[in-house]
């Protein structure tokens, strides 16, 4: 079974994204050992930060500065056709048109089911907002893995555009402790399906799942991708932390740090997993869900050797039914975008958010 820190039981193209903030809930660490007197970035948002559906308040910045984010729609107009157990997790968003041409959309959405059978879904739509229509031959992989493996089920989907092959590069987990890339030219028939990442490749871990891929280079590493994911640590304290490796190129040669770059103790909490890179304020961090529901953010540095927690991010609004995860983010028009789970662990939906 999937697992996902949660509460019931516990991007186009990237930009800088942020949510509300709560007062108070800062902690800092650095690698080996505690950062006395560390510079806290940002301001708590003090009211307002919860936002929901209500007339617009004055806009308060998160941590580090980042702008709040505001629910605009779910994904989705109606049901799905591909839909076999009534949740969808871990959207990502890519801008296509001006990568391939005859596109469905000029935005592909893609996402997963959590629990099994699984299956890698796309949609699309003209506009980052959506909302999105399903494309009607998902899933674009199954848990059959082309006939090279069969495996329960999978689920977490990224997709970076490789511009040195001109070739979407898919990320995905199959099982729980196994990560695997496939390759496009289109977005849509992924082949070459080829495991990267498990478990014996990071010690004491039992999970590594819900990778996202960046482009970030990190000095003396010689790599242009770096990859963030979730490990679930036997080392306490806290169980599900962020990892994070690093590739030349994104489809091999991959090397993973044995230890955690993000975890949970920092932010007070067991659990937290689906990471996604931002940069602003010409430094480098990483937001994340955790198993209370909310999303937080932690400075990582450039050269990821640090570990700043910052606060709060983003906080559930009435309509997210207590959690809010996996974010993914972009621009449109000019207009920053936060695409999330919103919901419990096994009845999440997609949903849009504006900054504001």
């Amino acid at each position: 079974m999937d697992h996902h820190p949660r509460p019931d039981a516990g991007p186009a193209v990237p930009d800088p994204a942020g949510g509300a903030a709560v007062p108070g809930e800062r902690f800092a660490l650095r690698r080996r050992g505690l950062l006395r007197g560390a510079a806290l970035l940002g301001s708590a948002a003090a009211a307002g930060g919860f936002g929901g559906l209500a007339a617009a308040a004055p806009a308060h910045a998160g941590p580090a500065g980042f702008p709040n984010y505001r629910y605009v729609r779910d994904a989705f107009a109606g049901p799905l056709r591909y839909n076999p157990t009534g949740e969808m997790i871990f959207p990502c968003v890519r801008g296509v048109y001006d990568k391939i041409s005859n596109a469905r959309g000029r935005y592909y959405l893609y996402y997963a089911p959590h629990d099994a059978p699984g299956g890698i879904c796309l949609a699309y739509a003209d506009r980052l907002e959506g909302p999105y229509t399903e494309y009607p031959n998902n899933p674009i992989i199954n848990r059959f893995l082309q006939g090279k493996a069969t495996v329960s089920h999978v689920s977490s989907p990224h997709v970076v555009w490789n511009a040195p092959t001109r070739e979407f590069y898919l990320y995905f987990h199959g099982e729980n402790h196994t990560t695997r890339v496939a390759r496009s030219r289109d977005g849509i028939n992924f082949t070459d399906i080829t495991p990267i990442l498990s478990t014996r490749l990071v010690p004491n871990t039992t999970e590594t799942s819900y990778a996202r891929v960046f482009e970030h280079s990190v000095a003396g590493k010689g790599n242009r991708y770096v990859m963030l994911f979730m490990g679930a640590h036997t080392i306490r304290p806290g169980t599900r932390k962020i990892f994070w490796g690093w590739s030349p190129n994104g489809w091999d040669q991959w090397q993973f740090a044995p230890n955690p770059l993000v975890s949970p103790a920092g932010d007070g909490l067991t659990d937290i997993a689906a990471p996604h890179l931002l940069k602003r304020n010409n430094t480098t961090y990483v937001v994340y869900h955790g198993n209370d529901g909310r999303m937080r953010l932690t400075e990582v540095g450039n050269n990821f050797d640090r570990e700043v927690h910052l606060g709060v991010f983003h906080t559930p609004i009435a309509s997210d039914n207590g959690r809010v995860a996996s974010p993914a983010f972009g621009t449109d028009g000019g207009v920053s975008y936060m695409i999330y789970e919103a919901g419990p662990r096994l009845g999440a939906r997609i949903c849009v958010a504006r900054a504001v």
